[in-house]
């Protein structure tokens, strides 16, 4: 039995970028096309098969511990781009690049709170599976604020429930903008503990 299904919904690559030094700066870089490697987007400072843990997991793991890298990719929605960009006040859209994007989708209806597991299957093969949610932090600020002057300290809250997902690479590939991504979710239901234990209990 297949454990993903077809959602029959889909989107469209209309950005790819990479963050080629995340020392030097948040800040990722346009092209045209990707490739992606087991280890993520080539080039891309956030690639790795394993990574330092960080204040995501800061329940779970002592910051610096190394950990499976599910974090190789920032997906966002163009959609909510435009939303952060109007409650932020900006008259001109958000540049993807200023908040360290990797790829952004059109298509996709609340991308940002996408099933964990969910699959994003592109037409040449290449597959990322998505982690989970990208709470928004006040990183991007600084860039925000060198583009767009009294702007960058509002994106953190503006973008609370719209900064997108991060994601792994699952098939290797090559993504090019204006490529198809078929969404797949996983064929359970949502987790709920209060039913689980009145089910236990009856």
């Amino acid at each position: 039995m297949a454990a993903l299904i077809d959602s029959g919904f889909s989107a469209t690559v209309v950005w790819l970028g990479h963050v080629p030094d995340r020392d030097a700066a948040l800040e990722s870089t346009g092209q045209d096309t990707m490739t992606l490697r087991f280890s993520g987007p080539e080039g891309e400072a956030h690639g790795g098969l394993t990574r330092p843990s960080c204040s995501r997991v800061r329940a779970l793991y002592p910051r610096g511990t190394e950990i499976r890298n599910t974090r190789q990719l920032s997906v966002l929605s163009a959609e909510e781009l435009a939303r952060i960009a109007s409650d932020m006040g900006l008259t001109e859209a958000l540049d993807p690049a200023l908040v360290g994007a990797t790829m952004v989708l059109c298509g996709l209806p609340d991308l940002t709170h996408l099933p964990p597991s969910s699959r994003l299957l592109a037409d040449s093969g290449a597959c990322l599976t998505v982690d989970m949610e990208n709470l928004p932090c006040t990183l991007p600020a600084r860039p925000i604020e060198r583009k767009h002057p009294g702007k960058g300290a509002l994106f953190k809250a503006a973008a609370t429930g719209r900064r997108g997902v991060t994601a792994w690479v699952e098939a290797e590939g090559v993504i090019r903008l204006g490529e198809r991504l078929r969404l797949f979710v996983p064929k359970q239901p949502a987790w709920c503990p209060d039913g689980a234990a009145a089910q236990a209990q009856g």
